[in-house]
């Protein structure tokens, strides 16, 4: 990085003593110098922005910028085979038509750029498709360091520089609500960064115009043509109208819960009442809901209940069962399903 300053700093003494030194127009030393030492800086930070922007903005903005030449080059000889008489009138439109040609053709290439398919020579393209950018959302939920985890993101996990600032502005924040959550996230985060099969990468990559987050991950994943990590609702709405694919960690959840039929028991631990008469609730380790009829007498209890329907909502599903208190045996009230299918508690049973 240093070495690369160093070269830029040499430029712009290049370009100052060029221009001192041949004194374009006749103007002071001085002056020439300032004016290259502009010209540099000027140079530099058009570099600097367009390091910033993807390889097929860049070669849709030069096609297009070529495409602008031509077309001005085309209607400057129209205009001079047109025996209209030489004037700065006519020598202004030509210029005008030269910069007008060439920012439209520069403009509109440079937004079309994206639909470019520049094939497997593009590095970038290969390595953008390995990339999945994480919302501060999914960080914070936590649920992602299991998924990373297990094995089942691939690629590298890209965590924007503005959506670490969004987690420490929580985790910095007054409210003890807030304050928990973001610092779960950063724990989150510490936790993935020291897997060795999990590759996380922060990206220093800012849209200063943009002011919502949601909008800067979508322009950051429109650059790098990546999916997007979230479990925000509008953010997966917005991203789907954009043409951005999220990968959705309740969407997953709910995929991977385990499939119940009609008629089948199921072992469930009663820990609330009701709404209803004589119902009790409860959850499976997935945070699926059981509502348990003929089970109020039962909280606290592990039993055996016949499930009686299955519901899907957009929250999730929700089963319902039915408890006989005919057929139905109550566990002990502290004893884990685990320990409940043990060798020795089936043994135990059974005498």
């Amino acid at each position: 990085m240093f070495d690369f300053l160093l070269l830029r700093a040499l430029f712009i003494a290049i370009l100052a003593l060029a221009a001192a030194w041949f004194r374009p127009a006749e103007i002071p030393a001085w002056a020439a110098a300032g004016a290259g030492i502009a010209i540099g800086c000027a140079a530099i930070l058009i570099e600097m922005r367009l390091a910033k922007v993807g390889l097929k903005q860049i070669v849709g903005m030069i096609t297009g910028l070529l495409a602008g030449l031509c077309c001005a080059a085309l209607a400057s000889v129209v205009l001079d085979q047109s025996g209209i008489e030489a004037s700065p009138t006519l020598r202004f439109v030509e210029i005008l038509i030269l910069v007008l040609f060439a920012w439209f053709g520069a403009g509109i290439g440079f937004s079309k750029g994206a639909f470019l398919s520049l094939g497997p020579v593009s590095g970038e393209t290969e390595n953008s498709h390995n990339y999945k950018i994480l919302d501060t959302s999914v960080i914070i939920d936590g649920r992602i360091a299991d998924i990373a985890e297990a094995g089942f993101l691939d690629g590298t996990l890209l965590v924007p520089q503005f959506v670490l600032q969004e987690l420490q502005t929580i985790a910095d924040s007054a409210d003890g609500l807030k304050r928990n959550r973001g610092r779960r996230g950063l724990d989150v985060l510490q936790r993935m960064q020291k897997m060795s099969h999990v590759k996380i990468e922060v990206t220093q990559r800012d849209f200063p115009s943009v002011k919502e987050v949601d909008m800067k991950l979508i322009e950051l994943a429109t650059v790098h043509q990546c999916p997007i990590v979230t479990n925000d609702f509008n953010l997966n709405k917005v991203a789907h109208v954009r043409g951005v694919q999220v990968l959705n960690i309740n969407e997953l959840a709910n995929s991977v819960r385990p499939v119940v039929l009609p008629g089948e028991l199921m072992r469930v631990f009663i820990l609330k009442e009701g709404k209803e008469y004589n119902q009790g609730i409860a959850y499976l380790d997935d945070g699926t809901m059981v509502v348990v009829d003929n089970a109020r007498r039962m909280i606290s209890k592990t039993i055996d209940v016949s499930v009686t329907s299955v519901l899907q909502t957009t929250a999730g599903k929700m089963i319902f069962g039915k408890y006989d208190e005919r057929g139905g045996h109550a566990g002990p009230p502290a004893a884990t399903e685990r320990q409940e299918r043990s060798p020795l508690k089936v043994q135990a049973l059974g005498e």
